[in-house]
Order: C-alpha cells, then structure tokens, then sequence
C-alpha cells in the first residue's frame, strides 16, 4: 500500500533525526521538491498519496541526506536575496552572511552607471544579484573553474540579467581591464586545518573555494595587493572573510594603502566583510 504524505514525513524524520539538525525541516524541503509543491501544500493534504517513483526518489534523497548531503545540492537550488539560485557540487552553497556584501555594494555607490567585477563568482549570487538590483551597473564575473562558470551563466539566464558577463580567469590572470568602480569578492579564506571543515555540509562543497594557505589569508592579501590596479581613484575594494580574520584582513588593506578602511559586522555581530577605497597617493 502506498504511503501518504504524512507517512512519508514522520518516517523520514526518523531517518533523519540523529543525522540532521533539522529533520522536519529537511524532511518538508525534500518531499515538496520532488511533488513540485510548496510545504503549504504537504500540510494541506498529509493523506495525498504520491506515485511510486516520486516516493522512491524522495526516499533515496532522504537517504543520502542522512548520510550528511547538504540539502541545497540534494534540490538543486537555494535562495539568495529572495531570488533562487541553481547550485551544484562545483559551487558553494550560497549563505546569508554573503547578503551583507550586496548590502555594502549597493550602499557604496550611487545610482549611476558604474562597472563592477566579482572575483570567484562560483554561482554567480553576487554578479547577478548586482546586475539585477543595479540595471544600469555593467557587471564582469570570474571564476577560475569553468564549471562553476557554466552553473553561474545559467542562473544568469534563468534570472533575466543581460548586463553580467563572464570570464575564466584566475583571480586578476585574464583580467586587462582597469577603471572598476568596485571590485567585489567571496574568496577562500579557511585554513586547511580548520576543524569546520570536518563538519556540516562544508564537506561537500568544492575546497578549492574553501581554503587558502597561509592561514586563510592567501588570496585575500593577493587580491588586495592587485585590485589596486584595476579600480578608478576612488574605487572601492570589499570582501567577505572568516569571522576571526577582522584585524589581518584590515591589515593587509592598509599595509597596501587604501583609505576609509573598515570592518563591517554580520548579522550574528561578527566581523564578515572588510572595505577600503584605493586613492592613489
């Protein structure tokens, strides 16, 4: 006899219980995505029985959730700045501490024409967030893993913003351009011997966008010493970084000399993104 929805529900729960921080919530998320319902629509109808073969991918989803799966590749989707974005093993899972580096961006400057590019772009949240909130912004995205290129150019279809483009590029490597009005960034910055490696659904996502050497701050002090010669007198520079990485990060900015350097604070009270603004001297 085919199981209902609320069958399905309570006993993928179990599964799930000692496994997941949040059961219900997985257990809701996976079912809905594989009826093509809202969860609205589960709690509506707990005895709507649905087809075998969406019972049996709910149940292998379940399964590989249980066996640490992160949920955001298990659906193929997660939101970001209430737009949603496709995702897949080759790119991290997009988070809402990034949130406070488009707040920052769009604060920056004004609502003027401008060109911004977005180092290590992975899916493209940060470029096509940019483009969508800023028409008139033109929009250059990188990213050295052409697979994490094709996953960003496809959400930046899917989300109908023509003013992001594209381009391979290992950090500044295959950047020619100077005159950015912003340069903007998500890099790696974990240690490698860092132990949240080891846990949650960082595991699964791709380390190359994870860690740097150098204690994390590798590619940050990198793309701080370049970006100087790309941005316009008066660009700004921000990037996102490790919650304990506040005082090296401002560091590096102004051992390279930028100017109103600061370090702004996340939604948990952390310091998540450092700014500065290359004024050549």
């Amino acid at each position: 006899m085919a199981d209902s929805i609320q069958t399905l529900l309570e006993n993928a729960v179990a599964v799930l219980n000692e496994q997941s921080p949040s059961p219900h919530l997985d257990a809701d998320v996976l079912l809905a995505h594989v009826l093509n319902k809202s969860r609205s629509f589960l709690k509506a109808w707990p005895e709507h029985l649905p087809e075998p073969s969406q019972t049996h991918h709910y149940h292998a989803l379940v399964e590989r959730r249980a066996q640490g799966w992160p949920v955001a590749y298990l659906t193929g989707k997660r939101e970001f700045w209430s737009r949603q974005f496709a995702v897949d093993s080759n790119v991290l899972i997009p988070r809402p501490d990034t949130e406070l580096l488009i707040e920052l961006s769009l604060n920056c400057l004004a609502k003027a024409p401008a060109n911004i590019l977005d180092l290590g772009t992975g899916s493209g949240i940060i470029a096509i967030t940019l483009a969508a909130e800023r028409p008139h912004w033109t929009v250059l995205a990188t990213d050295t893993n052409p697979a994490s290129l094709t996953v960003a150019q496809n959400n930046a279809i899917a989300l109908n913003t023509a003013n992001v483009r594209f381009r391979q590029s290992d950090w500044f490597s295959a950047i020619d351009e100077t005159g950015f009005d912003l340069i903007v960034s998500n890099p790696p910055y974990i240690d490698a011997t860092d132990s949240h490696l080891t846990t949650g659904d960082v595991r699964f996502e791709p380390r190359l966008a994870l860690v740097s050497p150098e204690h994390g701050l590798y590619d940050i002090a990198l793309i701080v010493s370049q970006a100087r010669n790309h941005l316009k007198p008066g660009g700004h520079l921000l990037i996102e970084h490790g919650y304990n990485q506040g005082d090296d990060v401002k560091h590096l900015f102004e051992q390279s000399n930028y100017h109103s350097v600061s370090t702004h604070l996340d939604l948990a009270g952390n310091p998540r993104v450092t700014s500065g603004t290359w004024t050549p001297t």
